[in-house]
């Protein structure tokens, strides 16, 4: 009585009495294999058919044609017109007789001698005259004398005339007299009625082609595919079913078929290839007299070979009888479990919604009614473990928001810091030494890449409109380019002190000295990098030169009309080994702009391909723009910096500054005829 009790055991077992119900589908499965397997050998058996009809088919009519065709190469009449010996009115009427004969009610001769081509058809008759002659350098023409190299007594060639204007298929029948060769005869089949006649049929799934020893294709339903002269060596770069097999193996078996089926002409080789992405059987058969190869290639997918309607019927008993036992499984599988179950599902349901106020199913004494009851003990302690859960996530959300509040705020201190420490980087940059001095005629395009930067430019004025100018460029980017431009200028402004501005080289060499001493006893983290760029310039305005140095960096000057540039020396400052420096005296040239710029403005990427401005595209710039007055020319030179770099991000810090001598010049000169003045004040 267990057995038929109300447990979840007994509900088993009548869900194994389903089960073995419906363990017949796996029979299901082998019917279907036993199926297939008899679909396929009735498939082998319906291509080996086929096949040796459809040879049949086609050896019946042209052994008829081959048998004329060779008649009428070894008549007398044709020898002896062929060798001219022959009345032409006789011949005319032998050849009528011919004609009428074959199929095509067509022949034709060739002379090997003259190479004259005589044909006759039913709307072409033969009137003595030849159609045209052949030519040994005419592409179309080869055939014939490829055929006449060759020692085969017949021939049969599917090839288009175009002086004719007819594709056919040609039997070639050697014409000889003791030994000695005249020429051709034969006739030709018209090749479209040739592929309806033979190849073309009517059956879903089944094609038949024909093919040469080679797989080159001589006739098929599709006449694009056919290699047109390929029995006579003009074959080309023409397709064959090797190729359509898509691999070598395949190719390679297919060639064995060839050769299988050439050894014993009277049987038939067939096997499976996958042939335009589908598995089709492919069965072949030779045909020695015109050393052809029918091909049938038939797709059991496609192909009607059972009755259909017997296959309809049993797979329609199959589904109908698996339809009736799903729905019988699926109904007591519905009432013993599903049904009872989806009224604990709608109890975690409204659990999950936050509502722990549930009723649960009425208890059973099967498996599932403990599982009902275990389901409530457990609703009880997720209602006791999320109370104990949300008290704990407040606690940790506030101590979460008092950890961003003070994150915020350590934020806002370092934002404020940088913010700092810009203004106070730009309160030592000498804008305003620079606009005293110089005035209209000079600008600076400073821009660091971060709130602050590695670059800084510096301008000392002398005495008698002496002026010492610079530009600066610190490795590293935001706080830590800041600091070593402190040292930087420091280190400068120290050497200038000691030595004077008249020798930028001597600057450059000392605070290079200085820097190392500040850094000697520092333990740098590795990968730090501290050299820096620079290029000092001193101009003497008296003595019409100016001093430059560079540290490599570039002085550039430009007078609209040309650029040049004098290169710095190839050491930074704080380099690895110690630079020696060397000062570069140049004459002061009215009308000249002097540039000195770091490396950020040159090596700002942008364009179509992401490439660095370059020195080049940058020497053309000052050469395009340096006519304009240098307010107009610092718009210019960053316009075009803005367009060159598009969507690319500014990769460094970018400092260029400019400057023109002729009015400081000027002035100077003025200064002389005017009483003395108290420099200090400028």
């Amino acid at each position: 009585m267990a057995i038929w009790g109300k447990g979840l055991r007994a509900k088993s077992i009548w869900a194994l009495l389903l089960a073995c119900i419906l363990a017949f589908i796996p029979a299901v499965g082998i019917g279907w294999q036993l199926l297939s397997g008899i679909q396929e050998h009735f498939g082998r058996a319906y291509a080996d058919n086929f096949t040796r009809l459809n040879r049949q088919h086609i050896l019946v009519p042209l052994t008829r044609e081959l048998a004329l065709a060779e008649r009428f190469a070894g008549s007398v009449l044709t020898r002896r017109w062929l060798a001219g010996d022959a009345d032409a009115a006789l011949f005319i009427q032998e050849a009528e007789g011919v004609a009428a004969d074959f199929s095509s009610h067509s022949w034709f001769l060739i002379n090997a001698d003259s190479r004259d081509y005589y044909y006759h058809a039913p709307d072409q008759p033969f009137d003595a005259r030849p159609s045209y002659r052949l030519d040994a350098d005419r592409a179309d023409d080869q055939w014939f004398f490829n055929l006449m190299r060759d020692n085969e007594r017949l021939n049969i060639n599917v090839n288009h005339d175009r002086r004719l204007g007819t594709t056919r298929v040609w039997i070639n029948v050697r014409v000889e007299e003791r030994g000695r060769v005249l020429g051709l005869a034969g006739t030709g089949i018209d090749l479209t009625r040739f592929i309806n006649d033979f190849i073309a049929i009517q059956r879903q799934g089944v094609m038949p082609m024909i093919l040469d020893r080679n797989g080159r294709y001589q006739a098929h339903p599709d006449a694009s595919l056919i290699a047109l002269g390929s029995a006579a060596g003009m074959s080309g770069e023409a397709a064959t079913l090797h190729e359509r097999l898509g691999s070598v193996e395949q190719g390679t078996r297919f060639s064995e078929l060839l050769a299988q089926v050439a050894a014993s002409p009277d049987g038939i080789a067939m096997d499976w290839f996958t042939l335009d992405g589908r598995r089709q059987l492919l069965a072949v058969g030779y045909i020695p007299e015109l050393d052809w190869y029918l091909t049938t290639a038939v797709d059991l997918g496609l192909a009607q070979v059972l009755e259909p309607r017997l296959v309809q019927a049993a797979l329609f008993g199959l589904v109908l009888m698996l339809a009736v036992l799903l729905l019988g499984l699926a109904y007591a599988v519905e009432r013993a479990v599903l049904r009872p179950l989806r009224r604990l599902q709608g109890s975690a349901t409204a659990i999950a919604d936050g509502s722990y106020e549930v009723s649960l199913p009425a208890p059973s004494g099967d498996e599932i009614g403990d599982l009902s009851r275990a389901f409530g003990v457990m609703v009880d302690k997720v209602r006791s473990h999320t109370a104990e859960l949300e008290q704990k996530v407040q606690s940790r959300t506030r101590e979460l928001e008092q950890a961003n509040r003070k994150m915020r705020q350590a934020h806002q201190q370092i934002n404020d810091s940088i913010d700092y420490a810009s203004l106070i980087q730009k309160a030592i940059l000498p804008d305003r030494q620079l606009t005293q001095v110089l005035g209209e005629h000079h600008f600076v395009l400073w821009h660091p890449r971060d709130v602050v930067g590695g670059d800084f430019y510096l301008f000392q004025p002398g005495e008698q409109g002496r002026f010492l100018v610079g530009v600066v460029d610190c490795a590293g980017h935001g706080v830590a380019g800041a600091l070593m431009t402190m040292l930087g200028r420091a280190a400068l402004d120290h050497a200038v002190r000691e030595l004077g501005m008249a020798s930028p080289a001597a600057i450059l060499q000392l605070a290079d000295h200085t820097l190392r001493g500040m850094l000697r006893n520092c333990e740098l983290p590795r990968g730090l990098a501290t050299t820096m760029d620079a290029g000092l310039v001193f101009v003497d305005p008296p003595a019409g030169q100016l001093v430059f140095a560079g540290a490599k960096m570039s002085l550039y000057c430009s007078d609209a009309e040309s650029v040049e540039e004098h290169k710095g020396q190839r050491r930074s400052l704080l380099d690895r080994r110690p630079g020696q420096f060397e000062d570069q005296r140049l004459p002061v040239h009215h009308g000249q702009v002097y540039y000195l710029t770091t490396d950020g403005y040159l090596d700002q990427a942008g364009g179509a391909k992401g490439f660095g401005l370059g020195g080049s595209r940058f020497r053309e710039l000052l050469r395009t723009h340096a006519g304009l007055p240098l307010a107009e020319q610092a718009e210019a030179l960053k316009r075009e910096l803005d367009q060159y770099r598009g969507g690319h991000a500014q990769r460094d810090d970018i400092t260029l500054l400019a400057f023109r001598m002729d009015a400081h010049l000027q002035g100077v000169t003025d200064a002389r005829h005017r009483p003395a003045v108290d420099t200090r004040a400028v």
